[in-house]
Formats: C-alpha cells, structure tokens, sequence
C-alpha cells in the first residue's frame, strides 16, 4: 500500500475539509481489505513529516464471525475524529490510545468474513483503541487482536508511536480514518 506524503495528505484533507493538526494520527485502510490480514496503515503525523507503521482498521474475523454486539461487529466509518482518543491504558493492561469521545462505526452483522461498510451506523463510546497486537512479535492475522479498534502488527512501531504521543504532551489526539485514494 502506498504511504503518502505530507503535501499528498494536506490535498486530501482539504478536498475533504478536514482539520489538518501539526500532530495527529491517519489511518488508511486498504482498497484490498484482504480478510483478518494487517494490510492498512496508521501515520503519525508530526508537522511536516508522517511516519507509517503497518496496521488494521478493520476488526478480525473471529469478531466478524461471534458478534459481541446484536447489532454488528463494529467497523470505524471513515471521518475526522478531532480530539477523540487519549493516552490510557488498552484493557487496563497497557499504554496505548483508549476512545474518549463518540465515534460513528458500522455495524457488520452478517457474520462472514469480510468487514464492511454497511447502512447501519452506531455513535458512541465503545471502546475502540488505538493499540497493538502480540507483545513481542509480528503479528501476521489479525484473529481476536480488533474487535473494531485501530490496531498495529509490530510491537516496535508501536511502542515508538506511543513514546511519540507521550512526548508530545497532548491531552487528547486526533484521528482521521481515510479509505485509500
């Protein structure tokens, strides 16, 4: 998949009328949407420069397939989440970006496996973080590492994205899902 550049992004976020902060996170997700694959991205961007690291933004397909909501697995709709998630810990077990404001997902309820867009929407808090998967190796499936939260594969890459998010001294963080342009 491509990693675009900081000018590439500022078009796109301006075609869209988003916000484009000197620091926040993108997530890209993938035309392909290989099943329970990490084939998206997650950029952090900081000023001028965007750093990639490999990712999902769409949940595993254990949780497409075992629903743990009646209404669909959730599936983050693609949108500018300004200030909606913040430093905390992922299952109270450690640092990673946990939701603090609303956000709109779809709900897949149809129990295959490919995550989708669909017509049924859900706002709220649902716990949809920004974490990683194993803790000390690649993950290659993602399985039951995203029941819709924004995951990265590779504990490193994560664990400098947070580092940076730290060191940043922000009280909240924005995150912009786009589809692949």
């Amino acid at each position: 998949m491509k990693q675009y550049t900081v000018d590439e992004l500022k078009k796109e976020f301006t075609r869209l009328g988003y916000q484009f902060p000197k620091f926040h996170l993108v997530g890209i997700r993938s035309k392909a949407n290989k099943p329970n694959e990490f084939d998206d991205l997650i950029g952090l961007v900081e000023d001028t420069r965007v750093s990639w690291y490999t990712a999902t933004t769409n949940p595993g397909t254990y949780w497409l397939k075992n629903l743990l909501n009646p209404k669909g697995t959730a599936v983050l709709k693609p949108g500018q989440y300004l200030d909606s998630w913040k430093l905390g810990l992922h299952k109270g077990k450690y640092k990673a970006l946990v939701q603090a404001k609303p956000i709109t997902v779809f709900r897949d309820g149809d129990k295959d496996i490919i995550a989708e867009e669909t017509s049924v929407t859900d706002k709220g808090l649902f716990g949809i973080n920004i974490h990683r998967a194993n803790p000390s190796a690649i993950s290659r499936f993602i399985d039951k590492w995203s029941a819709g939260c924004q995951v990265l594969n590779n504990p490193s890459q994560f664990n400098m994205l947070i580092e940076k998010c730290y060191d940043s001294k922000l009280p909240t963080f924005t995150y912009t899902l786009l589809n692949e342009f």
